[in-house]
């Protein structure tokens, strides 16, 4: 099978020896991402957009997700990030699950998600 690595250009990447997405086959699993913003709300919301653009890079769509998993350094954000989860996946309802940390690298993060696609034939 073909493997294609999907890089969004963050600097990070190299550094730490990682793709935003890896697309093996009609698999695609997307690394945790974060985005900065005011709020866990804001986060969310963008950081489901980069996902989205890496799966669309991918040749995928936020209708092929089949499992998220969202961190959050704080539980009692669940609810905002909840609301900007289900507006990208409402209809679409992937598995997902959210676990709260302690921290995340980046420390102005309050939440990361991962995303697993599978594109349908």
């Amino acid at each position: 099978m073909t493997r294609q690595n999907i890089t969004s250009g963050n600097p990070y990447e190299a550094v730490h020896g990682y793709s935003r997405a890896v697309r093996v086959g009609d698999t695609i699993h997307v690394s945790g991402t974060t985005c900065p913003g005011d709020g866990a709300y804001a986060q969310t919301a963008g950081t489901l957009k980069i996902i989205e653009a890496a799966l669309r890079e991918a040749g995928a769509s936020p209708a092929d997700v089949v499992r998220t998993v969202v961190y959050v350094t704080d539980i009692t954000d669940a609810k905002d990030v909840s609301r900007a989860h289900l507006e990208m996946f409402g209809d679409i309802r992937p598995a997902s699950t959210m676990v709260a940390v302690t921290a995340l690298v980046a420390p102005d993060s309050l939440v990361e998600i991962e995303a697993y696609a599978i594109i349908a034939r």
